[in-house]
């Protein structure tokens, strides 16, 4: 309990420290001393003990101390014990998710910092997270849930773009292979039930199974639905998480559960046999994720605003001190779950800045009707209202400054800004208050950004 309540204090007074304690050199290090640390104690306690000359008390009294100065000895290592075995884990995990080979290596990007500023002039870093639900017996991932975080670097100010997963003729830009076979849009016939396989969601699938687009290249899944969302939102994604679906719920449930606001019924299961009841309460994982994936008596956008609730609530609860006190089951939980490309080097700043986004003002805009038509998108106005809500979230006050963070931050390298959206398009968010607490007091307009808890009771 003392190694935890220390690493709190580290962890919230000092965020750079904790991205350093992921540098494999770093956690090498502390594993060592710990371990050093440790016969230190022991040593020093039973050379006290000796020290002290036992001998010359009765039978019983040498018994009596002896096991007190034992289990004394035993007990001052414990702690000890307890960071070399965190760490050791922490490693494990860490290369598990990180160390394998990824697409981009061979495209060629940027693998990890060069020089001394790690955001090499980026006034924002935009991460593509995703929700799927592969298998090891399925080619490809199927992407239910997607999302570009657009991360102000300096203030943590995070606008959350979600996109639909039923995004009809996604356009492809025009150096991805699939431009060529789709040039009108991502367009292929109907199953015989009516339902497609081209829709957004399938944009990841359908490049894992086609490496012949690709010159044989396997494995393009994840970089050309990065392409596809950035092309889409006139932005540059810099990395991708993925994140099964439903091992989240194992993440949950290794939390304790999360506390939602379930404003009605929610029925899920093949034959509507499973039920999320409405009311405020905390709800273990499975039936969390029941919660923002049921399509029972709901559609696609219904779902992406339960989604959004599940992620606010997981980034308001999810805690250092809640962390640190359950981290055995959150590392064991964890196994298998994520897929990144953000490379090992760049989490030492990254979780420095998740850390500061906890705390800023997160945003978020869903490109659902009325505000896009699915079916056939307006693509110039989804690049409109995505730029602009980028550029309101950056000229945002940062928390407890009351200062605007820059009115002219660029959304990303090579981000090409956009013409002011027309009359009624998206009024500049509001800005005031701590996220998720002062409601804005604007007439809420189709497009504009909201706060990530809007709408979540």
């Amino acid at each position: 309990m003392v190694v935890a309540a220390l690493l709190v204090v580290a962890l919230t007074a000092d965020a750079g420290m904790a991205g350093r304690l992921l540098d494999p050199s770093w956690l090498r290090a502390i594993t060592a001393a710990a371990g050093l640390a440790a016969v230190a104690w022991f040593a020093l306690l039973v050379r006290s003990y000796v020290i002290m000359r036992p001998g010359r008390l009765s039978q019983r009294g040498q018994i009596v101390s002896g096991v007190l100065a034992g289990t004394l000895a035993v007990a001052v290592t414990m702690p000890f014990a307890v960071v070399a075995q965190y760490v050791m884990v922490s490693q494990d995990t860490l290369d598990s998710v990180f160390d394998t080979p990824s697409v981009t290596a061979a495209a060629g990007q940027n693998q990890g910092p060069k020089s001394t500023d790690p955001w090499e002039g980026k006034k924002r870093v935009n991460v593509l997270l995703l929700g799927g639900d592969w298998q090891p017996d399925r080619v490809g991932v199927r992407t239910d849930s997607i999302n570009l975080a657009s991360v102000d670097v300096r203030t943590g100010n995070t606008v959350l773009l979600s996109l639909p997963r039923n995004l009809e003729n996604v356009r492809f830009p025009p150096e991805s292979p699939l431009r060529r076979h789709f040039p009108n849009g991502f367009r292929l016939p109907a199953n015989p039930d009516g339902s497609r396989e081209d829709l957004l969601f399938s944009v990841w699938e359908y490049a894992e199974t086609h490496p012949e687009l690709f010159g044989g290249r396997k494995g393009m899944g994840p970089e050309t639905l990065k392409q596809t969302i950035g092309y889409t939102l006139g932005v540059k994604v810099d990395w991708y998480a993925l994140v099964n679906m439903w091992g989240l719920a194992r993440i949950i449930d290794a939390l304790g559960g999360l506390t939602l606001t379930v404003p009605t019924d929610v029925v899920f299961g093949k034959y509507n046999e499973g039920l999320v009841k409405a009311g405020t309460r905390k709800l273990r994982g499975a039936d969390a994720m029941w919660f923002a994936r049921s399509r029972t008596n709901s559609d696609d956008y219904t779902r992406m605003g339960r989604q959004r609730c599940v992620l606010d609530a997981l980034l308001q609860q999810a805690d250092p001190a809640t962390v640190l006190l359950r981290f055995n089951q959150l590392i064991k939980a964890s196994k298998g779950m994520f897929r990144t490309d953000i490379p090992r080097p760049m989490l030492e700043h990254l979780v420095p800045l998740a850390l500061k986004v906890q705390n800023a003002q997160v945003t978020s805009v869903q490109f659902v009707p009325p505000v896009i038509n699915t079916g056939y998108p307006d693509w110039a106005k989804i690049r409109r209202l995505a730029v602009r809500a980028i550029r309101d979230s950056a000229a945002s006050p940062a928390k407890g400054t009351g200062q605007a963070g820059g009115p002219t931050a660029s959304p990303g390298t090579g981000a090409t800004p956009a013409p002011r959206a027309s009359a009624g398009a998206t009024p500049k968010a509001s800005a005031t208050g701590e996220r998720g607490r002062t409601p804005s007091q604007a007439t809420p307009t189709p497009g504009a950004a909201k706060r990530l808890g809007d709408g979540c009771s």
